[in-house]
């Protein structure tokens, strides 16, 4: 088996790009996929499930990968409520695992999803791209969560790990989550995946945790994921071969002290799923996210790539997040999730495994 290249979609209706268009970007096997209109908690059904992956392989892909069902709040937190809560978590990897779903990406970040403080912000040839300004990010979650909102209100454009009816509740979730210490945090991800872990072999499902975005805590909320010895600590804290990483480059390289490629052939076993994100970092602390060009930013995305080559990696990899191109802005395109640049980012990094692969090749015709 070999890598096989994925796009997140977030399904009709739900997306501006179609399976008809995905389907004109070489190279791209594996649908990205998830129910966006199922609360965290909820279970998923199989006949939701079914219509979804019944269009998904009408149009020759594979949906494999789901991305995201939501960790809900109680269980992150320890509330009483939580057991019966994973019990519903366990029963949709049940139903998920009846429809060839070998991966799920998941993450365990508090109240916010991924944070950023611009959603168009221009790169400065035109193009447009998710920005983070390091100073805006202070005590007043309200105006940032604000700015996402009016958004997602006036485009119509709901986000995972932004719905407005748990935004709704902000106040609610930071006196809930005040007494979540980080050790505390780390003891309620253990609490979970060890729950889960019977359900994930019983189904042949491997649970893929995504890094938090930003790697650092923000408005005093504790993260988890942020560098190489987090992630050890987290895959020896359950060490079983179903709990395992969607390793995301550009999450852990906001942190530009953060080496993907070094992590990647630490873990690449525990890898079954990954996002290949490029940043540019400002001296101040900002950072904009660019295209997936090795020189359009620092993340060292060529490295990242020999890195997954080299260990044989026959997961999927994704392109995650893009600039906005061309006509894409507000109201025709979802932040981040643009048509253009991320079929861009595609043919760069399967360019990049191309030539891997031929030189393998001609190391082999030598030998």
């Amino acid at each position: 088996m070999s890598m096989k290249m994925g796009w997140r979609w977030y399904g009709e209706g739900n997306d501006p790009i179609t399976l008809g268009d995905i389907k004109q970007i070489p190279g791209v096997e594996s649908i990205v996929w998830a129910l966006h209109s199922k609360m965290p908690g909820e279970i998923w059904e199989e006949d939701e499930i079914k219509a979804v992956v019944d269009q998904i392989h009408s149009c020759g892909f594979t949906a494999e990968v789901v991305e995201s069902v939501n960790v809900h709040d109680d269980i992150k937190i320890g509330l009483p409520s939580r057991d019966q809560l994973i019990e519903n978590y366990k029963q949709c990897i049940r139903n998920l695992s009846k429809f060839g779903v070998k991966t799920i990406c998941y993450n365990f970040m508090p109240i916010f999803d991924w944070t950023r403080t611009d959603l168009f912000h221009p790169v400065g040839d035109g193009s447009t791209a998710l920005f983070y300004q390091k100073d805006m990010i202070q005590d007043d979650y309200k105006a940032m969560a604000e700015y996402i909102l009016n958004f997602t209100e006036k485009y119509h454009m709901t986000f995972p790990g932004w719905e407005p009816e748990r935004m709704a509740k902000l106040d609610e979730l930071f006196k809930a989550y005040a007494p979540v210490t980080k050790e505390k945090l780390w003891d309620n991800l253990k609490y979970f995946l060890e729950a889960i872990m019977p359900t994930c072999h019983e189904c042949d499902v491997k649970m893929a945790i995504h890094m938090d975005d930003p790697p650092w805590d923000i408005f005093g909320l504790p993260r988890l994921l942020v560098d190489a010895e987090s992630i050890d600590r987290f895959l020896k804290m359950v060490d079983d071969p179903y709990n395992c990483l969607t390793l995301c480059s550009g999450s852990l390289n906001a942190n530009p002290n953060n080496n993907v490629a070094a992590i990647v052939r630490k873990h690449c076993d525990r890898i079954p799923f990954a996002h290949v994100r490029n940043i540019h970092h400002f001296p101040n602390g900002d950072f904009s996210e660019a295209a997936h060009r090795d020189c359009c930013g620092e993340t060292g995305i060529i490295e990242i790539l020999r890195a997954y080559h080299d260990c044989g990696f026959d997961g999927v990899i994704r392109p995650d997040h893009g600039r906005q191109l061309w006509e894409e802005g507000p109201g025709n395109c979802r932040p981040g999730y643009g048509k253009y640049d991320r079929a861009l980012g595609i043919q760069y990094m399967l360019g990049v495994w191309d030539m891997l692969d031929r030189l393998d090749e001609e190391k082999a015709a030598k030998a």
